[in-house]
């Protein structure tokens, strides 16, 4: 039913404003008691197989909406209705910005792939805080905030800006994410060099840790399909000397390669996500897991659009997985598939807990 939709309806509408028309409609399904009851039971069944234990937080599955769909925070309950296991919000810059100019998101349905230069468009830090702390969630559900750089803030100014965000915004998450993989702030992928990158993550980690003092605030980074093999190792071993708490891999790629789409919108500025992105994601994930083990937890994110798809990461070294342009292309019917799909492979697998799976396959790799 979805797929007729969005082929009728969706697909002709401009890429922005069906995600906003959408957005309302989540939100205001989550506002309705009787409505959010049915969708939730509908949408978000819950598999006991499937509990998963990460970053010291226990969540009803792996599977999380990644950061972008809800930049401000407006539908965290919205989004665990449809059955996400943990929602990321952002991201979230010190200051509220407008983004890059419209046009900047656009779709690449033959490839199932999104291309944006959205620019982190947001509210702001202390919005975002403000409406943080004055929620009454309706599902319980893991919340984490991602953060960025304000685009206006000067590249050697960028740790007191992830710092201002991380001071408003640390004590409403589950866990904090820095992001320093956008290809749409200028400068910012150039903060995921070792040498910029530890005092950037340093500085974001005592400011949590003097915000937050009853708890620990786990502390992930995002990182780049793009960057070359010998800097994916440099991240790991940073990750571990810091004792970060994990990485998510991967953001967005500048890359085109491989893409049966054809036109002027494949020129488009921005990062491409979607089904092209499946593979670099997959490699730079057992690359890290192969260097890391589990020492830092690994989220699998980029082109995951599928229960396989899901269960290839799980394998590959990630705890958690993330989505989200394959939400657009699926419908609301993404996250209840690859619960279900993920359940029926580890209850025919070798494994008896997801934990158990985790990583499997770079292990029997090694050992060979």
């Amino acid at each position: 039913m979805y797929q007729l939709f969005f082929r009728l309806v969706f697909q002709h509408m401009d890429p922005e404003k069906a995600h906003h028309l959408a957005f309302r409609w989540i939100r205001r399904a989550a506002r309705t008691p009787v409505l959010r009851t049915f969708v939730a039971a509908a949408l978000a069944p819950r598999y006991k197989e499937l509990r998963t234990q990460a970053l010291g937080l226990r969540m009803h599955g792996p599977f999380g909406l990644a950061a972008g769909f809800d930049k401000n925070a407006l539908a965290v309950d919205g989004m665990a209705m449809l059955g996400f296991d943990h929602i990321e919000i952002g991201t979230v810059t010190g200051e509220p910005q407008p983004g890059n100019p419209k046009k900047r998101l656009f779709r690449l349905v033959q490839d199932r792939a999104l291309i944006n230069r959205m620019g982190f468009n947001n509210e702001g830090s202390l919005a975002v805080a403000a409406r943080l702390a004055s929620r009454n969630p309706v599902f319980k559900t893991t919340v984490g905030v991602n953060i960025g750089k304000t685009k206006v803030v000067p590249e050697e100014e960028a740790a007191a800006d992830y710092v201002k965000s991380t001071e408003r915004l640390a004590a409403f998450a589950d866990y904090l994410v820095v992001n320093v993989s956008s290809p749409n702030t200028p400068g910012l992928r150039n903060l995921q060099a070792t040498e910029a990158l530890r005092p950037l993550l340093t500085a974001v980690r005592e400011a949590a840790d003097r915000t937050v003092r009853a708890r620990r605030v786990p502390l992930l980074v995002k990182i780049a399909p793009d960057l070359a093999d010998e800097d994916i190792d440099a991240v790991a071993d940073l990750a571990v000397e810091l004792g970060l708490d994990g990485i998510i891999a991967t953001n967005t790629t500048i890359s085109r390669t491989g893409l049966t789409t054809r036109g002027d919108v494949v020129q488009e500025a921005g990062g491409l996500s979607g089904a092209p992105l499946k593979e670099r994601s997959l490699e730079v994930l057992r690359r890290l897991y192969a260097r890391v083990g589990d020492q830092v937890t690994l989220v699998g994110v980029g082109g995951i659009e599928t229960a396989e798809d899901a269960w290839q990461r799980i394998l590959a070294g990630a705890t958690l997985i993330q989505g989200y342009s394959a939400f657009i292309y699926e419908g609301p019917f993404y996250a209840r598939a690859i619960h279900k799909g993920l359940a029926a492979r580890l209850n025919t697998s070798p494994y008896a807990t997801l934990a158990d799976a985790v990583g499997a396959d770079v292990k029997k790799a090694e050992a060979a």
